[in-house]
């Protein structure tokens, strides 16, 4: 009954991924507006949140013929279906709407003082999740 039955399954586990204070404009008039970080912070000065997820996978084999099988398929993600909070951060590292810094304009006068910045309410607050549990059934025929 339970010959040809295979079980294997992944552990993922990982701290939070490192993320920049960053501003909105260009306060140091390079021409370039989306790499400028908050004056005093340092590059990936702040981390987001954990990361942990169970991946499983349960396979039955049937044999059909001499030549002929198939394999029964069971996967599941996120298997705990473990709330992983996600920062937005991208791949390129220019997007980050976890950190975005708001200039504020600050004149005195005739004279200009670019280098007020306003933290933002939703700072290093999670908006956004990684999937869910997910589960899928495959067929996979061998000849």
């Amino acid at each position: 009954m339970f010959n040809e039955w295979k079980i294997s399954g992944v552990v993922t586990i990982g701290s939070g991924r490192p993320v920049d204070a960053r501003i909105f404009g260009d306060p140091n008039q390079d021409g370039n507006d989306s790499n400028d970080r908050l004056p005093g912070a340092g590059r990936n000065a702040f981390l987001g949140p954990d990361y942990a997820t169970t991946d499983l996978r349960l396979t039955r084999r049937l044999y059909l013929g001499d030549r002929v099988k198939l394999d029964l398929v069971i996967e599941s993600f996120n298997l705990l279906n473990r709330d992983n909070q996600r920062v937005v951060v991208s791949d390129d590292g220019f997007t980050n709407t976890a950190g975005q810094f708001l200039k504020i304009d600050k004149s005195i006068g005739i004279n200009y003082f670019p280098a007020h910045y306003q933290k933002p309410a939703n700072f290093m607050q999670a908006m956004d999740a990684y999937a869910p549990r997910q589960v899928q059934v495959a067929l996979k025929l061998v000849y």
